[in-house]
């Protein structure tokens, strides 16, 4: 019977410190990462001098566990979990392709939000005034600069002052623009100013350095008639004539005198109050027009 010939085994060529060094990297990675950046840390105490030590390095850097969670691609088989159906079930609303029903649908019961009362809406919430607020120190800043200039005769300002001034575009102008009186201790020039609305405190302040406040009515027409007077029809000749005399220079009247514009609207009985009371220095106040006249302005 044959002898059986045991072949020798191949030397391995592996020393004990490159062994010893890949046990400790396998550990390294298996340790919590307190001990991983201790251990860093304790390697790094052994670098040579001038070299930074750093608790951080390329081979420890790493998220935590779980805070990278990896998106389940759905429909790539039924080994997957989420193949076929993709977790969706079998047919209906809900499995269609941009399927789904709103967050309120109750079934086709009446929802929600409609078996509850309407609240917070006023009456006439569509009818409020929507009035730009004005201080009259803002007024008197634009006539210090010089950029707020009468453009009537008789030196009243009024809205159309304010928008060739700049202090706000014509289009925000909806309904007209209130003065208030925030600023009055820095009023120190004579105003004469018309405006729908006007506080109590602004008309003291401007009253008590001689000016004067008129507080007018204006609907949507006699608005656009104030701010856009180019709008309408120039007047014919014959008119200027009769109204001015013979020889009259249309460049020297005031611009709203050369146009047919339309008759002013009464204002209506919910602010016709507010227009013949004298505290609130309405145009339709006798007193107040008698104070105008004695002023030398126009009569409205």
């Amino acid at each position: 019977m044959a002898k059986r010939t045991s072949k020798s085994l191949p030397a391995l060529n592996v020393s004990l410190a490159q062994l010893t060094i890949q046990t400790r990297s396998n550990n390294f990675h298996q340790q919590p990462y307190q001990q991983r950046v201790l251990s860093s840390l304790s390697q790094s105490r052994q670098q040579p001098l001038g070299e930074p030590i750093t608790f951080l390095s390329l081979n420890n850097l790493r998220d935590n566990p779980g805070a990278v969670k990896k998106k389940r691609r759905v429909g790539r088989g039924i080994g997957s979990s989420k193949g076929k159906t993709c977790g969706r079930g079998h047919k209906g609303q809900k499995a269609r392709a941009g399927g789904g029903v709103h967050p309120t649908f109750e079934g086709g019961q009446t929802k929600f939000y409609k078996r509850m009362p309407k609240i917070g809406k006023m009456k006439n919430a569509n009818f409020k005034l929507e009035l730009i607020p004005l201080n009259v120190v803002k007024v008197q800043d634009y006539v210090t600069m010089g950029r707020l200039r009468p453009e009537r005769s008789d030196g009243v300002l009024t809205m159309r002052d304010f928008v060739n001034a700049g202090m706000f575009p014509s289009s925000s102008i909806k309904t007209g623009v209130k003065l208030l009186g925030d600023g009055k201790e820095f009023i120190k020039d004579k105003l004469l100013i018309e405006v729908p609305f006007a506080s109590a405190s602004a008309i003291e302040a401007i009253e008590s350095k001689g000016g004067f406040v008129t507080t007018v009515h204006y609907n949507r027409l006699a608005l656009r008639a104030l701010l856009k007077p180019h709008k309408f029809p120039n007047k014919p000749e014959v008119m200027l004539a009769r109204e001015y005399g013979d020889g009259v220079d249309a460049a020297q009247l005031d611009v709203h005198d050369t146009y047919l514009l339309p008759r002013r609207a009464r204002p209506p009985p919910k602010y016709m109050p507010y227009y013949t009371d004298y505290s609130k220095r309405g145009y339709l106040n006798p007193k107040v027009q008698l104070e105008r006249k004695k002023r030398g302005l126009k009569d409205l």
